[in-house]
């Protein structure tokens, strides 16, 4: 069975982990509305608007 043979540095430990918890959206986009500019996540319709793909597909209420 493999064994470590040294212990694992806590500054290396922590350069591995830190790959999880990045600062960026990765599954979201602007809107294609001009006018919306809201954060979407991809291939879905814009809560706010309503658009998909530049087109209106949805009818939101507003309020």
């Amino acid at each position: 069975m493999a064994v470590p043979k040294k212990k694992v540095s806590k500054a290396r430990r922590d350069k591995r982990r830190s790959n999880n918890s990045k600062l960026t959206m990765p599954g979201y986009a602007k809107c294609t509305n001009p006018a919306c500019n809201e954060m979407v996540k991809n291939h879905c319709v814009c809560k706010v608007c309503g658009f998909y793909g530049g087109k209106k597909v949805l009818n939101v209420k507003e309020g």
